[in-house]
């Protein structure tokens, strides 16, 4: 396969960028260490280039000169890496660990980086064998800020306007073995909702409840029942989460406050419990704590939307890549209640996100996601390159 061998024949070129960036973390929104890298790679490798797209973003264009290349703007398919880091002080022990204090690449987007930045190698050196036109997509702020969002408003998605998009993820999210590829139609990752209830009592003296209004046995029945939200409400066969991560009150142990706050987060594949319930939490919060002589008072903060996969777009996408990595390495991946960004490209074209296994156990590279001592397996970041541009070579040419 012409691909595999021209990504394995940069594979040194790969590890070193991913080592770069490892060495040099960023978080959230403000990259521009990492972004500059980026642009100067791509600028390097002869492909337009447009830097602070919604802040640090870049985004490379790669027009392919093959036959029929100049008769109009031809096809275009789009690849998203995400840049930035985690607030994490590393302890991996490897000679190329973070050199900035509290901050590491605990959750794989250095290699997204690099697998994206030797994608844009494979495919400029190979340009004169198809038409069409490849967008790479380097977007900052995907843990937690968002970063797609204003990428996608700053215009990241037009001019051309890919006809599909396609992202991966590397470690171990959904099982898979280092080397192969997860694939799934339809939802493969949650919203990440969040939500806030203030419940507000009659504050007192702990030896006499019966003069107060107790806002922390009133927050605790609120978070017995939001629990039935899920077990009762919602059909089982439904994936969805409503987790209390947080509850915070008094000062002593001999006063009852006046407020208790409740802090937590819903996940949920089914883009419909996006009204539902944030609705139920209100209705059971409030009725709750009226029947209760107290008052509670909901905030909700939307998240990211689900990811959702086009089914075709999968299906294309799994083809390509089991040309590479052959048909046994294709799995068929259960959903995770994570979240990811990639949901806003999602929403806006069609495409698929997917996984590409950089964990082998007994290695060091099977830690969990956001963990101190994540790293991956270097060896096979070079497939992620193949699949990458295996999957536009063929989306290009028609096959």
């Amino acid at each position: 396969m012409e691909t595999l061998r021209a990504a394995k024949a940069i594979e040194n070129d790969i590890i070193s960028l991913r080592r770069e960036i490892h060495m040099h973390p960023e978080l959230g929104l403000e990259t521009p260490h990492t972004s500059a890298l980026v642009a100067k790679v791509l600028r390097d490798l002869g492909i337009e280039v447009r830097e602070h797209v919604g802040g640090h973003g870049v985004v490379g264009l790669l027009r392919g000169e093959g036959p029929g290349h100049g008769l109009g703007d031809g096809l275009t398919i789009a690849l998203r890496a995400d840049m930035d880091a985690l607030p994490i002080t590393e302890e991996t022990g490897k000679e190329y660990c973070s050199k900035i204090p509290g901050l590491m690449h605990a959750c794989g987007h250095d290699a997204h980086t690099a697998i994206l930045l030797g994608t844009a190698k494979v495919l400029s050196d190979m340009r004169k064998e198809f038409a069409g036109n490849v967008k790479f997509i380097f977007q900052p702020g995907e843990e937690g800020a968002g970063g797609a969002r204003p990428m996608i408003k700053d215009g990241c998605l037009e001019n051309p306007r890919p006809d599909m998009i396609l992202g991966a993820h590397v470690g171990s999210l959904w099982s898979v073995g280092s080397g192969q590829i997860g694939v799934r139609r339809g939802p493969l990752m949650a919203a990440t909702d969040r939500f806030t209830v203030t419940v507000r009592g009659k504050g007192g003296h702990g030896a006499a409840p019966h003069m107060s209004v107790d806002p922390v046995v009133i927050a605790a029945q609120i978070v017995v029942m939001l629990q039935t939200i899920v077990s009762r409400e919602i059909d089982p066969l439904t994936p969805a989460v409503v987790t209390i991560g947080m509850i915070k009150a008094g000062t002593a142990n001999n006063i009852i406050p006046e407020t208790c706050e409740i802090r937590g987060t819903v996940r949920y594949l089914d883009r419909s419990f996006a009204k539902v319930i944030p609705q139920r939490i209100k209705e059971i919060a409030e009725g709750t704590a009226g029947a209760m002589r107290g008052q509670a008072v909901l905030e909700y903060f939307y998240g990211y939307p689900p990811v959702v996969n086009d089914p075709a777009a999968t299906d294309f996408l799994a083809n390509s890549a089991a040309s590479v990595v052959g048909a046994d390495n294709i799995r068929q991946v259960q959903p995770t209640m994570g979240g990811e960004d990639m949901s806003y490209y999602l929403e806006q074209v069609p495409g698929t996100f997917f996984g590409i296994g950089t964990a082998t156990p007994g290695e060091g590279t099977d830690f969990p996601h956001h963990h101190p001592k994540f790293d991956v397996d270097e060896e096979v970041l070079h497939v992620g390159v193949a699949v990458f541009s295996q999957a536009c070579l063929d989306f290009l040419k028609g096959r």
